[in-house]
């Protein structure tokens, strides 16, 4: 079986670092799916390529092919890795434009990986402190292991060791939980058959539902 593992990385630049530490979490997690027997595609999510198509659905309600295409994408892998550069101590806004545009219901029981990138290690605490809740909040199960790369990780001869460590890790907890691999991540995968297929139920893109009801009809004919 073939295990479609998809990257949201919400960069600005090209290159960028954050694409860099997408890539490398993406090639981590292909090996480790294949190393339990199992074959893993990736599809990368450039957020920044849907920056206009977000303004428009987040503006109008009016979604566009693309991000229709970008919503569908998500609510049907069997991982995600989501990765944003970091600002003002934060994720970056276009990260949050793009999970606001998901449906409430488009992580249930979805296996994540929580990334990011920034110029220092003291903003590394963003992983837990705002990215860890909001995806609790849409009912994802984001793996023990955060990957958080500062500049430095990135050069130099003993650089990135401790971020390759890191990476390795993250993606063998996510491999384990997308391949169901019994007893893994902390008990995670126990049962996880049966619960894959709820969760995968539970799970709706929101492309092509009913359009919201603008707020001036629902309040037409009410004064006060």
């Amino acid at each position: 079986m073939t295990r479609r593992i998809v990257a949201v990385t919400a960069g600005l630049s090209q290159p960028s670092s954050t694409r860099l530490l997408t890539d490398q979490l993406t090639a981590a997690v292909t090996a480790q799916v294949t190393a339990r027997g199992e074959a893993a595609s990736v599809e990368v999510i450039e957020v920044r390529e849907l920056a206009t198509d977000l303004a428009q659905l987040m503006t109008s309600g009016l979604a566009t092919p693309r991000m229709d295409e970008a919503r569908e994408l998500v609510s049907s892998a069997d991982g995600l890795v989501l990765v944003t550069p970091v600002f003002n101590g934060s994720y970056a806004g276009l990260f949050k434009l793009f999970v606001d545009a998901l449906s409430p219901d488009s992580l249930t029981g979805m296996p994540v990986i929580v990334a990011a990138t920034a110029g220092t290690a003291r903003h590394s605490l963003v992983l837990d402190f705002a990215m860890r809740p909001l995806l609790t909040y849409l009912r994802a199960v984001v793996v023990p292991t955060g990957v958080f790369a500062a500049t430095e990780d990135f050069g130099g001869a003993e650089a990135g060791s401790g971020l390759a460590s890191r990476v390795r890790r993250a993606a063998s907890e996510l491999a384990a939980l997308v391949v169901a691999e019994t007893g893994a991540v902390a008990g995670f995968a126990e049962g996880s058959a049966d619960r894959d297929r709820s969760d995968r139920a539970a799970r709706s893109s929101g492309v092509g539902l009913a359009p919201v009801t603008p707020f001036e009809q629902l309040l037409a004919g009410h004064t006060g």
